[in-house]
């Protein structure tokens, strides 16, 4: 694992808590209140079943919850079309509705808005979540910077290429790595220019990158460290994992992938990943929990 960060941005201030990324990984677990979601689409929509997951993975380890209201699943072989536009209202009114029943049941629990759309994240600050999880790095809505910093809520910046649900496959880069820096550290200056305080960036595993690159670039993530924010990856379930295990043409099934996920995030905690976003947050938290007690002093 690389050295402990101490860093005063590694500390993430989440309104009025905070969130402490320097020495220990934190874990997202993810709440999609969609129909289509790629891994649980259609689970959740029913507000009282998605809070008593959320508090079932509150209990399992889980730091944040990520609540999303639109699906980004990509068009491709594995999962055919990609993901139906939804309109903000309707984002809006599957997402509010739980950030406020969880904020109720438990105002200490950190809320994530899964959105690109300004409007939908700014109703779900609201109605009490904490973060804001841009998966466009401001490149769809710029404006997303002023809404978080305007509710003093730590931003999540995500690389990718194209719109959610039709993000290219397998794009190739001349340096991956390069582009990956480039495409953040601007990111980051839009949202500092718009007096966001805590930034957090995401390498974009599963958007716009090969299977073999996908992989590759979580044994690079120290390439990330010199922009000076906590890294996020969220591998859970996804394609590449399933190629791994399988082949490209054959992956593993969806339900297959978890210890296959888990190894991809120990590795990305190992190169320096500070959060981590997760489906299975019980397993992940107990791997993550080792690793923790390997490297104590």
């Amino acid at each position: 694992m690389s050295e402990a960060v101490s860093s005063s941005t590694h500390v993430l201030h989440c309104r009025s808590h905070t969130l402490d990324c320097r020495r220990t990984t934190r874990i997202l677990g993810v709440l999609n209140v969609t129909p289509d979601s790629f891994s649980d689409g259609g689970q959740y929509m029913d507000t009282d079943e998605a809070v008593a997951h959320a508090l079932s993975m509150r209990d399992a380890g889980a730091d944040v919850i990520d609540i999303g209201g639109e699906s980004t699943r990509p068009s491709g072989r594995e999962y055919g079309e990609g993901a139906a536009k939804v309109a903000e209202q309707q984002e809006i009114d599957r997402v509010v509705p739980v950030v406020k029943a969880l904020h109720a049941r438990d105002p200490s629990l950190l809320l994530s808005i899964d959105t690109y759309k300004p409007r939908v994240a700014e109703a779900a600050l609201e109605a009490g979540a904490h973060i804001v999880n841009d998966i466009t790095g401001l490149r769809i809505h710029p404006e997303m910077a002023d809404v978080a910093a305007a509710y003093n809520a730590p931003l999540i910046v995500m690389h990718s290429l194209g719109r959610p649900g039709a993000m290219p496959h397998g794009h190739s880069y001349e340096n991956l790595m390069q582009a990956l820096r480039e495409a953040l550290e601007g990111a980051i200056d839009q949202a500092v220019s718009a007096g966001v305080r805590d930034i957090v960036i995401d390498p974009g595993f599963g958007f716009a990158k090969s299977h073999a690159d996908n992989l590759r670039m979580l044994g690079r993530l120290e390439q990330l460290a010199a922009l000076g924010r906590p890294i996020l990856v969220g591998v859970s379930r996804k394609s590449s994992i399933g190629a791994a295990l399988g082949t490209a043409e054959a992956p593993v099934p969806i339900e297959e992938r978890l210890h296959g996920s888990i190894a991809a995030t120990v590795v990305a905690m190992e190169h320096g990943a500070r959060l981590v976003r997760t489906h299975d947050v019980a397993e992940t938290a107990q791997a993550l929990r080792v690793v923790d007690a390997i490297h104590a002093p």
